[in-house]
């Protein structure tokens, strides 16, 4: 079943972003796969964080986030969000941003993308939590092509898989105002 359920995600290539986030006392950033749409009224997206990642550890504490759509002509940059570890690196210092909505650190080299409030958190007992953001303002350049999946397939994690903590049970923490 693995196998199969791979396959289809693999297939569907979708587009990889970086979310940053802070939370007043320090900023982190990620690339992020898993990620969708999830309703229209009002307009909310939902992205999933590891709970290995700085990023996570941040975004717990931020009341909004920034989502940045990469193109492929980004590839540095997602190495950067992707391959190194904000525990290790203040990748901000290596990239021009400003401080967006609620703080949310916004990536200058990335002009696609939306500042979100954090409106819920659900951690289900996987390695990743979910952040659901309602969308409060966002950009779009006019020739915007997303960097797909398959061309991170060289990316190598700042965290490795070993470093996700186990299974928890199910809660929802709660979402600061």
């Amino acid at each position: 079943m693995s196998e199969s359920y791979d396959a289809l995600v693999a297939r569907s290539d979708g587009a990889m972003i970086v979310v940053t986030a802070s939370d007043g006392r320090e900023r982190a950033g990620c690339v992020v796969g898993f990620h969708s749409q999830c309703a229209i009224d009002p307009l909310q997206h939902a992205v999933w964080l590891s709970k290995a990642n700085h990023t996570y550890r941040v975004a717990l504490h931020a009341g909004h986030l920034g989502v940045h759509f990469l193109t492929p002509d980004d590839e540095a940059i997602a190495r950067l969000f992707g391959e190194r570890s904000g525990d290790e690196l203040d990748k901000f210092a290596h990239v021009d941003w400003s401080s967006g909505m609620g703080d949310a650190p916004l990536l200058a080299a990335l002009p696609n993308r939306f500042i979100g409030r954090r409106v819920a958190l659900a951690e289900v007992g996987g390695d990743h939590a979910c952040f659901v953001l309602e969308v409060e303002d966002a950009a779009c350049t006019e020739e915007f092509e997303p960097l797909r999946l398959s061309a991170l397939s060289g990316l190598t994690p700042g965290h490795p898989a070993e470093d996700r903590p186990a299974p928890a049970q199910a809660r929802t923490p709660e979402v600061p105002h």
